[in-house]
């Protein structure tokens, strides 16, 4: 039997009214509004409320937030950013953190209830920790699998070659249900850009997965790793399942090597990660979008050992892109939309995504005027609807 719901007077992002027909959890039709003589039994009216596709969280760290727990002072670098020190930090913070698998919990409902229905998360993989935290949070994905979409990397927070044994766990990892395989500064942290991405990429295609790499190295020594990581993915054939998360050097560089980068990105199908970090040069959001390039956005971060900050709500850091990168003009604004919603869907490889006749009924209804003004508004009253039933209202989840 059909299960079948009727949303009316739905604002669409151009601004037109229209009835939303919802059936097994897809649009089944987008009708203009108008005022029916009876309306069907059940049908819930929106009211001019605006009508999004839900918000996707592309760069996640479900395993590493104290959001919900103990409040952890911020501890700063002896001298700069050092991610060989902040790796320290971590696993110093989290030998006295709540159970892992309710610090997860904590962040995921905190997404859900922003309007995020598919996530990213990188989850740490290391000699260390081993598949503890895979197994945990493979667990809490099962949990929530009838709420939200969530992707796994295989994270190797320590390095590979700095750490004996990674790679084997990797490949593990990617046997017990992880999506992707991830990568840490080849140069700066393993000191073997060749080493370290002969692992990542020879584990991704001989398990058909995809590939995330973060990146924090900058200037040229950051373009020169962005260069090793287009071309090998353009030598295996895997455009489209390539991200690189963070990327400061895009941000780093001079306005002709950007343009070059920019192409070689596009053409080798290289998506780019960025949550507009606070002290960091971070892509040129407009420029890598101009040239083609799939910009697509995340959290990183909340609460944890890295950052104080982050809040789970996606539509706020559409906000925080927008205000970094001077976006002002409306289709800027609804660039800086795209980046946590549409780019973010296929950079992830969303099947289904958006508010259109045959896709998935995930979407998040709010009190704005068209896109531009959600964005620079923010509005916290928010229903956040997965295949057409109200999950989240208000920020909380619902049940």
């Amino acid at each position: 039997m059909l299960r079948q719901t009727h949303f009316l007077n739905a604002k669409l992002a151009d601004g037109s009214l229209a009835n939303l027909t919802v059936t097994d959890g897809r649009f089944s039709a987008i009708t203009p509004a108008a005022k029916p003589a009876s309306p069907a039994p059940g049908a819930i009216d929106l009211a001019g409320q605006l009508v999004l596709p839900a918000f996707v969280e592309g760069h996640i760290h479900l395993d590493t937030s104290f959001y919900g727990d103990a409040w952890r002072p911020h501890i700063p670098c002896t001298n700069g950013f050092d991610v060989r020190e902040r790796v320290a930090f971590q696993m110093r913070n989290l030998e006295w953190a709540a159970p892992m698998e309710e610090r997860a919990k904590n962040q995921l409902e905190l997404c859900v209830g922003n309007g995020s229905l598919a996530m990213r998360s990188h989850v740490m993989v290391d000699a260390a920790v081993g598949l503890k935290h895979v197994e945990t949070i493979l667990a809490v994905r099962e949990k929530y699998r009838d709420v939200i979409d969530i992707q796994l990397v295989a994270f190797p927070q320590s390095g590979i070659q700095s750490s004996p044994g990674t790679a084997e766990l990797l490949d593990k990892a990617l046997k017990l249900g992880c999506e992707l395989v991830g990568g840490l500064d080849p140069a700066s942290f393993d000191r073997d850009v060749k080493g370290h991405l002969d692992v990542v990429f020879g584990l991704a295609e001989r398990r058909g997965a995809g590939v995330d790499i973060h990146l924090h190295d900058g200037g040229a020594l950051g373009l020169f790793e962005i260069e090793e990581i287009a071309a090998r993915t353009t030598a295996l054939g895997m455009q489209g399942k390539v991200a690189i998360s963070h990327a400061y050097a895009l941000g780093d560089i001079s306005a002709d090597a950007l343009a070059k980068a920019g192409d070689m990105l596009a053409a080798s199908g290289v998506a780019v990660m960025t949550n507009a970090p606070g002290n960091h040069p971070f892509p040129p959001v407009a420029a890598l979008r101009k040239a083609g390039v799939t910009v697509f956005g995340g959290s990183d971060n909340i609460r944890d050992s890295w950052w104080p900050y982050g809040d789970g709500d996606m539509l706020n850091r559409a906000n925080m892109i927008g205000y970094r990168s001077g976006f002002y003009e409306d289709r800027e604004l609804e660039a800086a939309f795209d980046v946590v919603s549409h780019a973010g869907a296929r950079a992830l490889g969303l099947e289904g995504y958006g508010i259109a006749v045959g896709a998935k009924a995930d979407f998040v209804a709010l009190r704005a005027g068209h896109v531009p003004e959600a964005v620079v508004a923010v509005p916290k009253e928010r229903t956040v609807y997965r295949a057409g039933r109200a999950v989240a209202s208000g920020g909380a989840m619902i049940g």
